[in-house]
């Protein structure tokens, strides 16, 4: 694949409303890269956040998701339903019902990990080798930045 040569203004003259519209293609563009599961995006997100942190209680979900515990609700039982999730009684307390991903759910997630992965992949190779080390710098950086700021009321 051909690489395009680096044309754009320097990053301190880029507005940040020019970054937020990178940031909102970019993963746009990832997120539509994920087929498996045939899933939408309410239910990637929400398999993905259980892939990742494990099993949850369903309004924390509905709350990380910024969702109602009404539609979360409906949500779950319809990932239910397809065997991507299932309801278990938290071992500390037997009253309260989490929510986990079944192992079916979890390949679905690793497969639409792998796909998002490998278009970010065909993004980054087609930058030259400065934008290259510059998107390998600052993701991650994004990334630390986002994990170090203390959760959301």
């Amino acid at each position: 694949m051909r690489k395009r040569a680096a044309v754009d203004p320097p990053v301190s003259d880029v507005p940040p409303e020019d970054l937020m519209t990178a940031v909102e293609q970019l993963v746009r563009y990832v997120r539509q890269s994920a087929t498996a599961g045939g899933l939408g995006a309410t239910a990637s997100s929400a398999l993905g956040r259980l892939g990742r942190e494990g099993p949850q209680r369903l309004t924390a979900l509905a709350r990380a998701e910024g969702a109602s515990q009404p539609s979360m609700t409906q949500l779950v039982t319809r990932m239910e339903r397809a065997g991507l999730v299932r309801r278990i009684a938290d071992r500390s307390d037997g009253r309260v019902v989490l929510v986990e991903a079944t192992d079916t759910g979890l390949e679905i997630f690793r497969q639409r990990r792998t796909e998002r992965a490998r278009a970010l992949q065909h993004l980054v190779d087609e930058l030259t080798e400065p934008e290259q080390h510059a998107v390998r710098v600052a993701l991650p950086a994004l990334a630390r930045a986002i994990q170090d700021r203390p959760p959301s009321p």
